[in-house]
């Protein structure tokens, strides 16, 4: 599966952007798609992930209550809305890819990012 993270911008604190995961090749409702980010400077950050058949989330508690995960498997995308932005979101965002029963460490087919800066 190819997968592709758009929506990004420039945002002001407080703000909201919608980023989607678009997937081709195969079928998302294989997979569990993770989220993750990577400020400059810093490692890259899982912060949460949806079930193959969307019926699971998880969110770190970094962005729990202000992000939510949420799939469309007919359309082939998965959706973070990032609500309440704060200037330490601003990272590039990644979404990837692991099957079912496989760890976090398994995340993988990683597309291009997409910038997310949030501007106080």
């Amino acid at each position: 599966v190819q997968l592709q993270a758009s929506g990004g911008g420039l945002v002001q604190a407080g703000d909201s952007l919608r980023l989607s995961c678009a997937a081709s090749g195969r079928s998302l409702s294989l997979y569990f798609i993770g989220w993750f980010r990577q400020a400059p400077g810093k490692e890259r950050e899982f912060i949460g992930q949806i079930s193959w058949n969307g019926r699971l989330t998880y969110l770190e508690d970094s962005v729990k209550g202000r992000f939510t995960i949420s799939k469309n498997n007919a359309e082939n995308t998965v959706y973070l809305q990032m609500n309440s932005l704060k200037p330490e979101d601003t990272a590039v965002y990644y979404c990837a890819a692991k099957l079912r029963g496989s760890a976090r460490a398994d995340y993988g087919n990683w597309g291009p990012g997409t910038q997310v800066t949030v501007s106080s």
